[in-house]
């Protein structure tokens, strides 16, 4: 076969998979588009029927409402004309009776009057006893018209206006949720979840962010557990801890504008997830009480003059990330008292402020390698949160002491200090630690 025919059967076989790369592409873009779709349908279909059930519940409860106004002000109509009668009742009563009286004293009237001359004396007399005994001079008042209820009802038309005023405003239709989640990235154990406005014309006020396993109905299904608040607040980002490594959660996100009660649509839901396991706390170390997830640690037992060192399970912290301490219970400070990170971690140790560790102390002093730097960061106390950042400078030797350097960053309060930390070998990964010669202190890591 000759050299020709080599290369056209190479060429050939490059555009094959060349084609078969193009058809793998498009395929996926094709179920990309097919996702896109489902998601406008989908949210389009479930804006319908919100929109219907909301304004069904409201029709139904408007019905509620104007016909109970209407019991109401149809009841006050029947008191008002059962107080108007009863006196009227009464009144006719008292003039029915004394018709019949009168009645009744016309007739022996005239019965005297056609009576014999024997009887008629006797007759008259009690005729006339009867009569002055009625007073016929003595009539009932009848109230006059304008003395007497005229039961009315007034209703006002601006009801309607206002009505249809409110209800053009009522409600609102947009594309999308006014935030969204903007990156989500892995921590041990956990995940930083960082969201942003995507209309500007949104007045926010606070944030509220959720979140849960994923189950088999994938980001817009209903599978897997029932989304929890992990966030509420004004920040743009939070760290949701206590996350199951190499699991997928959903992250939404939801504002809430400035004097408003109700909250906006949900943003897209995202899948998020952590290869890196949690930090944890070394158990067993004399003078410390562990949390049952061991991230946090409690000083307990301050009777023995030693202090000794808690370092982590494991050399978990990896540069390029954040390392954090938040100090939620505080006892007595020592200028031996340290949080940091370390290469190793022996035991015996009173302090992280030796050789191959940097730390802070609760005074806020730095040391490198055991020493003392000259620059200074606030007093650790309750609420502080500690954060170490080291990025790897060179992986190469300097010099002839066979050094490494990593760029290290301490934060503490709204201060913090950068420096190059030379150590003995490349490292990857460090051991974290704490220490506190009194009681009280109370330490999550994470």
């Amino acid at each position: 076969m000759s050299v020709e025919v080599d290369v056209l059967l190479q060429e050939a076989k490059e555009s094959i998979e060349a084609a078969q790369n193009y058809r793998s592409e498009l395929q996926q873009r094709l179920q990309s588009l097919n996702q896109a779709r489902k998601q406008v349908r989908g949210s389009s279909g479930q804006a319908r029927e919100t929109l219907r059930r909301h304004f069904a519940e409201l029709q139904a409860a408007a019905g509620r409402l104007l016909t109970e106004r209407l019991a109401n002000l149809l009841a006050e109509v029947d008191v008002i004309e059962a107080d108007s009668i009863k006196p009227l009742d009464e009144c006719q009563c008292l003039i029915e009776h004394g018709v019949g009286q009168a009645d009744e004293l016309l007739r022996e009237g005239e019965a005297a009057l056609r009576c014999g001359l024997g009887e008629k004396e006797d007759k008259l007399g009690s005729f006339t006893k009867k009569a002055l005994h009625i007073q016929l001079d003595s009539l009932p008042e009848v109230p006059a018209l304008v003395d007497v209820p005229c039961v009315s009802a007034q209703l006002d038309d601006s009801l309607l206006g206002l009505l249809r005023e409110r209800v053009s405003r009522h409600g609102a239709v947009s594309s999308h949720p006014p935030v969204q989640i903007d990156e989500l990235q892995e921590r041990p154990g956990s995940v930083l979840v960082r969201w942003c406005k995507v209309d500007e014309d949104f007045a926010a006020a606070d944030f509220r962010l959720q979140y849960r396993r994923s189950g088999s109905g994938g980001a817009g299904g209903s599978g897997g557990s029932q989304f929890e608040d992990a966030y509420i607040g004004r920040d743009c980002e939070f760290l949701v801890l206590h996350l199951d490594p190499h699991t997928d959660y959903l992250f939404r996100v939801s504002a809430r504008g400035e004097g408003r009660t109700e909250w906006s649509p949900w943003s897209v839901p995202q899948t998020g997830y952590t290869t890196l396991v949690a930090h944890e706390w070394r158990s067993g170390t004399d003078g410390y009480i562990l949390s049952s997830r061991r991230n946090i640690a409690l000083r307990n037992d301050s009777s023995q003059s030693r202090c000794p060192v808690l370092y982590s399970n494991a050399p978990t912290y990896f540069c390029g990330q954040t390392l954090t301490f938040k100090i939620s219970a505080a006892g007595q400070m020592d200028r031996r008292d340290s949080l940091g990170v370390c290469i190793d971690s022996e035991k015996g140790e009173e302090s992280l402020q030796r050789d191959q560790a940097v730390c802070i102390s609760t005074k806020g002093a730095v040391f490198v390698n055991g020493k003392e730097m000259t620059n200074q960061l606030p007093a650790v106390t309750v609420g502080s949160s500690v954060t170490f950042d080291m990025e790897v400078v060179n992986l190469f030797p300097i010099g002839t002491g066979g050094n490494f350097k990593l760029r290290v960053t301490i934060g503490s309060g709204n201060r913090e200090v950068v420096f190059d930390w030379l150590v003995d070998q490349a490292v990857d990964c460090l051991f974290f630690g704490c220490s506190f010669v009194h009681s009280g202190w109370k330490v999550l890591v994470f």
